[in-house]
This record gives C-alpha cells, structure tokens and sequence, in this order.
C-alpha cells in the first residue's frame, strides 16, 4: 500500500461531521459500525436505515412518514419515502439570521453580500410576484443566467411553488438554449442584460429575444440588469427587471409541500451526440444527496465560506446552492477564472477567507502549467478542501496541490454528474489521501467495477463504473420520455437492472478509485481497451504541452491512437518532441498507449461547462457530422481536425 500524500490530524477527525453521525448510526442502528469502511457497508445492506438517518442527520424539513423506500429491488422503480411531502426551497432557506448567506464576486470588480434574512425576504418579494403572474406547481421556470445571486433568488422563488427550475449560462448560443429550453416549454424566463467575461462584455438580450421567437410558452421575461444598469427592453415582449419583482411587503414565503419525488431541477446531456437530454431530478433526492455529500463527504458546516468555480450551466451550481441548505456562507464568483491574472481565484481564497473551493480538474492542471505558485504569493490559511471534478484528476495535480498550493488540505476529487445531480465517487475528510485516488465510494451507492460480460471486476482491475442497488438521486424521468425508453437506453441497457455510468473506472486497493475516462470514448486498438485519460496523464507532464485530446481512429481494420496536442506558444511539433511523448507514455503506460500519430493543433474543442469532447472529434476525424455544435462553447476549434493529411496514411 502506497504512503499517503495526506492524512487528517487526530483533532480533524474528531471534529468531522462524519465522525458525529457514525457515533449516531453505531448507537442507534449498527453497534458494529466503528469506521468508513464499515459505514459504508452499512450504508449498503441497510439501505433503509441509512437513509433514514441521513434525513435526521440533516435536519430535514418536511414530514417524513412512516416508508422509507417501496420496490427497492426495482432499478429503475424504487420509490423513496413514499408518504414524505416536503419543499426544497424551504430547506435550503431554514436558516433565517444575520450569518452572510451569499458572498459574491466578478472579474470586472463587483460584488456584495447578502444575509439570510435579507436573502428570505429577497426570495418573499420575489416569489409573490410569480404567484400574481400565475406560476403554480409543476410550471418550468427557466434562466439565461450569469453565477449572481439573482439566479439563486429566482431559483428558491420558483422552487417554493413547486415550480421546476432550469437554467444555462449565458455562453450558451441561440440554438443550445433553445435545443434544451425549447423541449421543456419554460412559462417564464429570467435572463441577464449582459455578462462579462476574461474582461469583454457580451450583451444577452439580443440572444433572448431570439430565444423568446423561437420558444412560443415564455410569457414573460425578467431582465436582471447585470452590466447594463439601463437595458432597453423593447425588443422583449412583456418583459421588466427584477428589481421590479421585489416587494417589501412580502415577508413570509408561501412554501408548497409537495412529493419526495416531485421534481425541482431539469438539467442537460451534453448534446455533442444528440437532442440534449433533459433529465428531472426530484426534489427530495437531489436534497438528501446533497446533505450526504455535503455535510459527510465534504465536511461543511455553518461557519464554512464555501465556493465552486461554476456557471449556471453545470450540475456543480446545483450543488454549491445546497450549500445553504447546510448554513454555510455560499461564494458565488462571476467571470473568467483566468482574469485579470493566472492567480484569480487564489486572490479570491484569501479575500473572501473560503474554507472549502472547488474546481475543475483542468483548471488545477492549467495553474501548474503557468507556473502559479500560490504558497508563496499567497496565505491560504483559511483553506482546509479543495474539491475537483469535471475531468480525471492526473496524479501530477495531486503533487501540485500539495507541493504549491497548500500542505495541509484534503484535496477530494469528486465524480458523478448531471445524470444524478451529485456523485458516486468523493473525498472524506476522515480517509487519507492518496496520489492519483479519488478517496472513496460515496455512502449509500452500491458501486461495482462491472467486466463486458456483466461479471463484476478484481480489485485494480478496469471495467465499467456501475451501481447495482437504487439510490434517491436517481432522475425521476427525462422530460418528454413517455415511456421511459431513453431513459432505459442511457443507463441500463447494457447491463439489465443495474446502472452503468459511462465511466471507465478501477477500485484500488485502498478502497479508492481511479477513473481512466468515458467509456465511450476508450480506445480499442488490437481488441484492448484503454482509458484516454491513462494518455492524458503522461502526455500533459510535459512543460511543451499545454492540453492533449486522443481519439481512436479506424484504420486497417484496426483501431489506431491519435493524439492532439496545444503546444505553448511559439513552438512546433518535431520529430524530437514526438519521440519524447512517445517515450513517456510506454515507459509509464504500454506498448498499446503510444499514440500511432501526433497532431498539432490550435484548439481543442470542449463543453460550454469546460469538458473535451473525444466523441465530436471523433466523428470529424471519420467525415461524420457533429449533431450538435451549439453544445460547443468553441465549435469552431473543430476546423483543426478535417480532413488532415497527417490522418491519411
């Protein structure tokens, strides 16, 4: 067994909220439950007692009944706290004081803060006024929205009807905003008059107003007038400000009860392949899951200053808001997390005194590569977790964060996503860490390293990430699926009754994981499938190579590795530099990892939430179309890849 790269003190350990809950599930269920391991076994043979628990533990607010799950063995099927009837908006606003709610910031300077007392009574005003315009449960509020604490106010507002919330970030275009609104028929929009990033300001409104066309069910347009303090709102029809929707008199909020599985969000497949899909995921589930995660796995508590680089766009805002389910002080930050320097959102660290930041992974690998140092520029003395997703977290990040960022902090790679608006795989503030290791299975999800053949893989070897019992936070449906078969096609068709996640994936021997990347997207030459991620991690060690993108190729009825590189500014690909990265993935990988051909290029296509896209690359190397190229925050880098002569032979 590997050394640990951290280990919690004796007096963190004693402080963690886990820690309480364990003592609690030891007196009152399990005598035998004495660390994480045998929690987690708890977690998975008593699935009804667990989560039981947890709604205790987290003090949820709500009438829970007597059930706590029927049809268990049904996947999908299972039907959690049946007789339950709660408000999701209510629980994330039970805290009612002066403590700061929401702290925000934006590149361009902006910001201020928000209590939880000003922030119920912004949510009162805001929420009277969509009950006089006639929203009721079960309407789809949807947003066009920069990271601000309106997006928040209008969500808890919609949310404390009973109303569905939907949002994307404004980097979105007309066709990706309408690909996803458009199938949900919003009754009402709320949308920015302009968002600001790596210092341009981009105007909203003319992309709305399109939108609007487009989309016959929006009624109704609230305008925030973020950056344009005085937008013209002619070309909207039947639209007003925000600030119009506030009312003083309205100091109590009107919270419907409503169903555990009564939904609360709406949120999107990529579409690189596709229609997004619109996956519904219920409010009592995505609330329970949070609170796990949140306050187990991540160790928040009231007196935590908690931000998640994020756009509306992502199921991570969905997560951070959760945060104020918890008390703690929520940071939203508004802009490029590259401006006006590398340092950004280590400037914002110190100033806003955040204990627990999350990021994307390659953000983690973009400070590294420009030589951001952030224990000597910087105090990070408030930081205790530092929290990553989107992307494997390479080994070489995990050194980083130890040896430049901070010593002592428990870095949680974290996975899941917007499938279940939360994880599988998280940190632990109890567990070590360990290099290259996501720390543990989440509690409550049975998770199994699933073979082709549907038998269940060895410790440290390779399979599908799957989950063979039911959890609460799975979607309830996806929208417009009438029965039910794309939601059966996504998830359980390969493996019939059990989850399988899309995750190329080993368990290690620490009880860790390791995710080598989307299993639609690994690499098959000679019949043996590989992880890109395995590529990744050794390519981008290289100081030359800012990014990498790795596709398979069909050629000679095989399948052959390509590689693409972004080299740092001013050099070329030579034949030196090909046979340096050729070196580094056999001597650290196999034979059948050394990519066949090695292309330069200027850009690599990603997400509007900063995901590569292997599978659009893909279809462009092979002279396929690219069914949806509004999902693409930069369509446009996909030039790079057509018809190349390094490809031809």
């Amino acid at each position: 067994m590997t050394k640990p790269l951290w280990s919690p003190s004796n007096r963190r350990v004693q402080e963690a909220n886990i820690s309480r809950f364990l003592q609690l599930v030891r007196q009152e269920c399990d005598p035998g439950v004495k660390d994480y391991a045998s929690l987690y076994r708890f977690s998975i043979n008593s699935p009804k007692a667990f989560w039981r628990a947890i709604w205790e533990f987290g003090g949820v607010v709500g009438f829970v009944g007597d059930s706590t799950v029927e049809h268990f063995e049904r996947m999908p099927g299972a039907k959690w706290f049946p007789d339950a009837s709660l408000n999701f908006a209510e629980n994330l606003l039970r805290y009612r004081d002066d403590r700061e709610a929401l702290v925000w910031q934006t590149e361009i300077g902006l910001g201020g803060s928000l209590s939880y007392r000003q922030l119920y009574h912004r949510v009162a005003g805001v929420a009277s006024a969509l009950r006089e315009f006639g929203i009721e449960p079960g309407d789809r509020v949807a947003a066009y929205m920069p990271n601000l604490p309106e997006t928040i106010i209008a969500m808890l507002a919609a949310t404390s009807i009973g109303a569905i919330w939907s949002s994307c970030s404004p980097d979105f275009g007309i066709n990706g905003g309408v690909d996803r609104l458009g199938q949900i028929k919003p009754k009402l929009l709320f949308c920015a008059a302009a968002y600001t990033y790596n210092g341009k300001q981009h105007d909203c409104l003319a992309k709305v107003r399109e939108i609007q066309q487009r989309i016959d069910s929006i009624q109704k347009i609230v305008v925030t007038p973020y950056v344009d303090a005085e937008p013209e709102l002619d070309c909207l029809r039947n639209a007003e400000l925000l600030a119009s929707f506030n009312d003083d008199d309205a100091t109590e909020i009107e919270f419907t009860r409503l169903p555990f599985d009564h939904p609360v969000y709406i949120l999107y497949s990529s579409g690189t392949t596709g229609e997004p899909k619109c996956i519904t995921h219920g409010s009592g589930g995505t609330l329970l899951q949070h609170l796990k995660e949140l306050v187990l796995h991540t160790d928040l508590k009231r007196e935590d200053r908690f931000c998640y680089y994020t756009t509306c766009g992502w199921m991570m805002w969905n997560w951070l808001v959760s945060g104020l389910a918890v008390g703690a002080t929520v940071v939203l930050y508004e802009g490029s997390p590259f401006y006006p320097g590398p340092a950004a959102m280590f400037d914002l660290i110190d100033e806003q005194k955040i204990s627990v930041f999350g990021t994307g992974a390659k953000a983690i690998s973009a400070w590294q590569k420009a030589g951001v140092v952030p224990r000597e520029t910087h105090s990070m003395a408030s930081l205790r977790t530092i929290l990553s997703t989107g992307s494997p977290l390479a080994p070489e990040s995990f050194d980083y964060v130890y040896t430049d960022i901070k010593k002592d902090v428990c870095l949680s790679s974290i996975a899941g996503g917007t499938d279940i608006v939360s994880c599988f795989v998280l940190g632990c503030p109890v567990l070590p860490v360990y290099r290259g290791e996501i720390q543990c299975l989440g509690l409550g999800m049975a998770i199994q390293v699933c073979r082709n053949d549907g038998s269940f893989a060895n410790v440290d070897e390779t399979g599908e990430l799957c989950c063979v019992k039911a959890f609460p936070s799975m979607p309830v449906y996806f929208w417009g699926d009438e029965d039910g078969s794309k939601y059966h096609a996504a998830y359980f068709e390969q493996y019939p009754g059990i989850w399988a996640h899309g995750d190329y994936v080993k368990i290690t021997e620490n009880n860790g994981m390791v995710i080598s990347g989307r299993s639609d997207a690994t690499l098959n030459p000679g019949g043996v499938r590989i992880g890109t991620a395995e590529i990744y991690r050794q390519v981008e060690r290289l100081d030359e190579i800012i990014e990498s993108i790795c596709v398979g190729q069909d050629w000679d009825d095989d399948v052959r590795v390509v590689l693409f590189v972004v080299l740092r500014k001013g050099l070329a690909l030579d034949e030196n530099l090909q046979n340096r990265i050729r070196k580094v993935v056999r001597e650290n990988t196999t034979p059948r990892h050394v990519p066949a051909r090695i292309v330069q290029v200027s850009d690599i296509p990603r997400t509007v939430s900063g995901k590569i896209v292997e599978l659009a690359v893909r279809n462009v190397v092979h002279g396929k179309a690219v069914k949806n190229m509004d999902a693409l925050a930069n369509p446009e880098a996909l030039d790079f890849y057509k018809d190349l002569p390094e490809l031809q032979s």
